[in-house]
């Protein structure tokens, strides 16, 4: 097995290596080529090159699948954007903002394509379960991203329609990331499923971190301002753990949540989740769903050095700064 570093400059050198068109379509080509080159951790396709590395030691096996992964992911985040009137991502204008939001839409579409052309090139033999996988995980982030939209219009939807909707948007895509890299490899298909089981609920807690970082987390290494999600209104696991209260902490969590966004609505929302145990209670369901996760991974049938390679992604991943 190798480092993640290197899975990673595996994946980054097969995206470069799409060739997309210019000219006179560049204004379809350009924001693909634009939103695929904004970085990133580039996990998706990680995940898939590392599982294709421990079942045959020949990582590159997956990379057309690697790289489809990453434009179907970047795909998502186009729409996203638009749909969320989204000015920034990664810290540069979007594409929507950049070009228009035609543009954002339909390049879009031409990177889920792209995304599925590259799906299918393996053997025969894995064709089918590597597009079953696909398929039906687009589908559901799809339903996650329906859901997350839905969600905005309530003032709380309760802990497990955010865990259902997190498992959907987030969770789907790692789980297929690591499933359809194991099935390139050689795994079998009950194998296949156990990686995914590792990658969906490694999403999940993956984005219950962020849930915390985005309040507890160091400003200095976060990347995007503290506090974001408490301005914005935005469902989180604390929030809707919070609101889950019934008693006078929940009562002062929605009367701080209706305040005007500012510095002090910040101040005032975290305080009352830290008065609620609620840092604490994130980090044990962080904890929670990674174990889960790598109870599953010993069901795959990996050896001691991929298992180990494995767990070291996930800590990683789950008790990042950033």
């Amino acid at each position: 097995m190798k480092s993640k570093s290197d899975y990673t400059v595996i994946a980054e050198e097969g995206i470069q290596a799409v060739s997309l068109p210019g000219g006179d379509l560049e204004g379809l080509y350009g924001p693909v080529k634009y939103g695929v080159s904004a970085g990133g951790k580039r996990l998706r396709p990680v995940l898939c090159l590392m599982a294709c590395d421990a079942y045959c030691g020949e990582a590159e096996r997956a990379l057309p699948q690697a790289v489809g992964l990453e434009f179907f992911h970047n795909f998502t985040l186009l729409h996203d954007d638009v749909m969320d009137n989204s000015d920034l991502r990664r810290g540069r204008p979007t594409v929507h903002v950049k070009w228009d939001v035609n543009a954002a839409i339909l390049s879009g579409d031409t990177m889920l394509t792209l995304a599925s052309e590259l799906m299918g090139r393996c053997d025969d033999s894995k064709l089918r379960d590597v597009l079953d996988v696909f398929n039906q995980n687009a589908l559901k982030v799809y339903e996650g991203q329906r859901l997350d939209m839905d969600f905005e219009r309530e003032p709380e939807v309760g802990i497990e329609n955010y865990l259902r909707m997190v498992e959907l948007k987030t969770g789907a895509l790692l789980g297929a990331s690591v499933a359809i890299g194991g099935l390139i490899g050689g795994a079998e298909r009950r194998q296949a499923d156990a990686l995914y089981e590792f990658g969906c609920r490694l999403g999940v807690a993956f984005q219950i971190q962020d849930d915390y970082l985005d309040c507890f987390g160091d400003p200095s290494t976060f990347g995007k301002p503290i506090g974001g999600d408490i301005l914005n209104g935005k469902h989180t696991y604390l929030l809707e753990s919070a609101l889950a209260d019934k008693g006078e902490d929940g009562k002062a969590v929605r009367a701080a949540m209706s305040l005007p966004a500012g510095d002090s609505k910040i101040q005032i929302v975290t305080k009352l989740f830290e008065r609620m145990g609620l840092a604490e209670k994130c980090r044990k369901e962080i904890n929670s769903y990674s174990s889960a996760a790598l109870k599953s991974l010993k069901k795959a049938g990996l050896d001691d050095e991929a298992l180990d390679a494995f767990r070291k992604l996930a800590d990683r991943l789950t008790g990042r700064r950033k």
